[in-house]
């Protein structure tokens, strides 16, 4: 074994044992590591001030009680979390996930992502992720309410516009950051750009809806582009019926691709004719305001089938898991391959088991790692931090072009630190792209 690995073995050996059970976030960090230690291999500062070491360990947890009380006038009980983990280069900033499956290695997991992605943004915005075990489907509006309140009267006591401003995620939509905000205005007595993705009645930002999956797309876009390629005519699998997969669609049409597939938690559809601009509002009605199940959008399009499962065994040439965490295993990236899939990007966090990541690396293809693929939704989200602290606000035209230089940049620095004997290794140089950038802002504080 290489000095290399050894190091690299005791490293997540020491992580392993300091945060038992959390594999979530064992995963993050060793995708991590396994090129951050080959990089930093002839720098010994970054060994002599522990600087992965310290990376890998948040700067703080809370966690805490959320009482709030259902239509039925039952008191219910959730646990609240916030994990502040590196505030090395700007305020924490991350989103809120309401989840069942949120617990403290999800957090964890995300929130060291968050720290890279951050980084590679340009941006001076730390890393940071929070959220909660509740679940807001089947909740009236009332019930959600109430418990946003709830979740926000001890949220509050930890956040703060250049402290750490918390954004939407998996379950907090814009009707969750409204309750969030009202809440947290009542109780401070101050209008400050706490909280992002807030309506555009109270200080939100154009396009951040739609930025994490149009920043998606327009990585690929870049990728395909370096390559000689692009979208036009190529046909796109995409899973998740949200915000990022819908806007992610939308971007795909409009670069001339066909997009056959989205999903949720039921299931997939497969529609070979493609998801148009007018079945893509019927999907968006059907999610967004009906708040009801992709298996209708098969029973509206005669063109359309619905399948259980998850829509990776059906043929693409470009996929682009929108969803959750760990959608795509190691069978599933094979598939992949055998049915023709030439390019991955992650609009959802950490889509990919490790197994599957290692299947996509040695086939060559064009892969992009969420942290570089998804970061347009935070840099949206900082740019609406620069309107909230001007009392501006940017038209739309002008996001969308910062918007695409930010994702052009990301690429071009993944390329810049990723280059290995004639290709791109998309993997390693955004993470190391990433990780420069908040290691050096540490070297700079000293052992603090």
């Amino acid at each position: 074994m290489s000095k290399t690995n050894e190091y690299l073995q005791r490293f997540m050996n020491g992580v392993i044992k300091r945060n038992p059970g959390e594999l979530e976030f064992h995963q993050a960090v060793s995708e991590v590591a396994g090129t951050i230690f080959p990089y930093i291999a002839d720098k010994p500062i970054y060994h002599k001030m522990q600087i992965l070491e310290r990376m890998a360990e948040p700067d703080r947890v809370v966690m805490f009680r959320v009482p709030w009380t259902d239509d039925k006038g039952n008191i219910r009980n959730q646990r609240g979390y916030r994990v502040q983990f590196n505030n090395s280069i700007g305020p924490y900033k991350g989103g809120l996930r309401f989840h069942p499956s949120v617990n403290l290695s999800v957090l964890k997991f995300l929130g060291f992502e968050q720290t890279f992605k951050n980084s590679l943004t340009g941006l001076p915005m730390g890393g940071g992720k929070g959220g909660s075990d509740f679940n807001p489907k089947g909740k009236s509006d009332n019930e959600v309410m109430r418990f946003c309140q709830s979740f926000m009267i001890e949220l509050r006591r930890h956040i703060g516009e250049d402290t750490d401003v918390p954004a939407g995620d998996i379950g907090v939509g814009g009707r969750e950051i409204g309750f969030l905000f009202g809440q947290y205005k009542r109780l401070e007595n101050r209008f400050v750009g706490v909280l992002t993705g807030k309506g555009m009645e109270f200080g939100g930002s154009k396009i951040r809806t739609e930025a994490t999956g149009y920043g998606t797309v327009y990585f690929m876009d870049n990728m395909l582009t370096r390559a000689g390629n692009g979208f036009d005519g190529k046909t796109v699998c995409i899973s998740g019926s949200g915000n990022v997969a819908t806007y992610a669609v939308e971007k795909v049409n409009h670069l001339g691709g066909k997009v056959v597939t989205l999903s949720d938690s039921s299931g997939f559809v497969h529609d070979p004719e493609g998801i148009t601009a007018e079945k893509l509002e019927y999907l968006i009605d059907l999610k967004q305001v009906r708040r009801g199940r992709i298996k209708e959008y098969a029973d509206e399009y005669n063109s359309a089938s619905f399948h259980e499962g998850r829509p990776w065994r059906v043929s693409c040439e470009i996929a682009l898991p929108c969803a959750t965490q760990n959608e795509i295993n190691e069978g599933e990236a094979k598939t992949l391959l055998k049915n023709g899939c030439i390019g991955v990007s992650e609009g959802a966090n950490m889509p990919t088991e490790l197994a599957g990541i290692d299947v996509f690396q040695k086939a060559g293809i064009l892969y992009a790692p969420s942290k570089a693929a998804n970061a347009g939704g935070v840099a949206v989200s900082g740019l609406e931090m620069s309107q909230n602290s001007a009392r501006i606000a940017w038209k739309e035209a002008e996001l969308e072009k910062l918007l695409k230089d930010t994702m052009q940049t990301i690429h071009d620095s993944c390329v810049e630190y990723g280059e290995r004997k004639g290709r791109i290794d998309y993997l390693a140089g955004a993470n190391i792209a990433g990780f420069v950038k908040v290691a050096d802002a540490m070297l700079s504080f000293g052992h603090t």
